[in-house]
């Protein structure tokens, strides 16, 4: 899969793509990394990329020019492609938008922000928005990487561990459950003894079960589409927390 990055920083997008899950799916050649310095698109000869806001008021605008000279270099070869401007009046960015871009296959082109913002004609071509979430960046580069980091982790070989992406958080549709290493003691603090038991049955059973206790009390809005099995696991952990409510023992989760 393609992923085109336009920003005026590639230095930020190089120095991040050497290392992790991207690096490696870079030099297995699973993914291809193309990163577009804005300032090479644009006819002005101390290669500005913004001016003064029409109307007055704080801040600079990035011009119109820069990024449709960009986009239209990248389709002359990625025709294919979809242009998505990184905004926070896009839709929200999540783990069934990044199975539905890597389902897609097409080439995805990342179009990254600064200053004020960027001149409004810049909508009139690309395919879509997108937000990582309601807050402010300096810019889209975090955004864009965030984006493919988390598209590129469903591609086969990825991974050290192909199980790993599908027990992910959000992958079935609840929060993960606890994980636990070496030493099986620390500070007084034990890994819960199931997890020592070799029982694999019972050991998977826990898991999912804390799963969704995590989910009820973290992400209760993820609760969707249960099946017969995990309805039997809420309704369990549900009369758990109304005992310790009337016992007077129950602490809810700090959000």
């Amino acid at each position: 899969m393609i992923f085109h990055i336009i920003t005026i920083f590639p230095e930020v997008i190089e120095c991040y793509a050497k290392f992790g899950v991207i690096g490696r799916a870079l030099q297995k050649g699973i993914a291809s990394l193309k990163v577009h310095n804005l300032r090479d698109f644009t006819s002005d000869k101390h290669k500005k990329v913004d001016d003064y806001p029409y109307g007055g008021g704080s801040g600079m605008v990035m011009q119109v020019e820069p990024f449709y000279n960009a986009v239209k270099h990248i389709k002359e070869t990625e025709n294919e492609s979809r242009i998505i401007l990184l905004s926070p009046q896009g839709r929200i960015f999540n783990e069934k938008l990044a199975v539905e871009f890597f389902e897609k296959k097409e080439p995805l082109v990342l179009i990254c922000g600064r200053y004020e913002g960027i001149d409004e004609r810049v909508k009139a071509f690309v395919d879509e928005e997108i937000s990582i979430g309601d807050y402010v960046l300096s810019g889209g580069e975090l955004a864009s990487l965030v984006i493919i980091d988390t598209i590129v982790r469903l591609m086969p070989g990825a991974l050290g561990d192909e199980l790993s992406a599908k027990e992910d958080s959000f992958m079935k549709g609840c929060l993960d459950y606890p994980h636990y290493t070496r030493p099986d003691e620390f500070d007084g603090m034990k890994v819960p003894s199931i997890l020592l038991s070799g029982d694999h049955k019972r050991v998977a059973l826990w898991r999912k079960k804390e799963a969704l206790r995590a989910t009820l009390q973290k992400r209760p809005d993820l609760l969707k589409d249960l099946s017969s099995e995990d309805m039997k696991i809420l309704k369990e952990l549900c009369s758990e927390i109304n005992e310790k409510i009337l016992e007077g023992r129950y602490e809810p989760v700090n959000h």
